[in-house]
């Protein structure tokens, strides 16, 4: 028995169809119009492309209709940069512990209804459609996220030991991206999981420590100020976290920021 080319014994092709999809996305002119979901339809999509990549073809869909394209925060689309970041059906990222760039649509189903929204946080107000202004982030970093080191000649690495469980703790917390899914997970809308994290890996190593307690009250003292909600635990955001970050970052910042208000460190004015 002869075949024609791409089909199977029961009749069937053998070529993978595309994706038609109904696309609810939060459309927002500026942060002074009040914004609403909008319905769109895509069609043969491959199973195979990012998320971001579907969003690229409803845009150039919409470009060629002659409607404004929707506006989404990316940039590297490797899971590096920590650009990306919408709430897709409800779950900061989508359904798969990563990225929004590294998720892939074979994580949906054909016919499936997507609702996607940006950040929900006072401190990440909207920018327009799903992009939200992460600048409090930077802000929180600059309270305190760095060390005070001196030019000149690098010591040599192994001068200075570090025990393995605290460079293995630090380069864990150190994969922080600073994406804000803890926050959009997080039903308060803290950033505690993002700052205990800042605070942790530097906190763990022997360069951290002249400036351990000034940092980690200043930190937390500009993530209050920033807006940001109380942490009660819940650990949505480290169940959101594309780097999978423990809330033992969270325990650890806790013990330091104890520690430096006993010893009277006050934040910085």
């Amino acid at each position: 028995m002869t075949m024609t080319h791409g089909a199977t014994r029961s009749g069937q092709t053998s070529e993978k169809r595309g994706m038609n999809l109904t696309l609810r996305i939060w459309r927002q002119k500026d942060p002074s119009v009040k914004g609403k979901m909008v319905t769109y339809k895509v069609t043969d999509i491959s199973p195979d492309m990012s998320f971001l990549e579907m969003l690229d073809v409803l845009n150039e869909q919409l470009i060629t209709n002659g409607e404004d394209p929707v506006a989404f925060d990316h940039d590297c689309r490797e899971g590096i940069c920590g650009m990306c970041g919408v709430m897709i059906n409800g779950q900061a990222h989508g359904p798969q512990q990563t990225t929004t760039c590294q998720l892939h649509m074979r994580s949906f189903r054909n016919g499936d209804t997507i609702d996607i929204e940006p950040w929900r946080a006072a401190a990440f107000p909207v920018i327009k459609d799903l992009a939200v202004d992460r600048r409090a982030f930077d802000r929180i970093i600059q309270a305190g996220g760095y060390i005070t080191a001196p030019t000149g000649t690098a010591p040599e690495a192994h001068s200075t030991p570090v025990p393995k469980k605290d460079s293995d703790a630090a380069f864990d917390a150190a994969t922080c991206i600073g994406c804000g899914a803890c926050v959009a997970a997080c039903p308060n809308a803290s950033s505690m999981l993002f700052t205990a994290a800042k605070v942790t890996h530097l906190g763990l190593l022997p360069q951290g420590q002249p400036e351990r307690n000034d940092r980690v009250v200043n930190m937390v003292a500009q993530q209050d100020a920033e807006g940001f909600g109380g942490c009660t635990n819940i650990g949505e955001c480290s169940a959101a976290c594309p780097k999978g970050i423990s809330m033992e970052t969270i325990s650890r910042l806790n013990h330091d920021l104890l520690g430096a208000l006993r010893a009277g460190v006050r934040p910085k004015s």
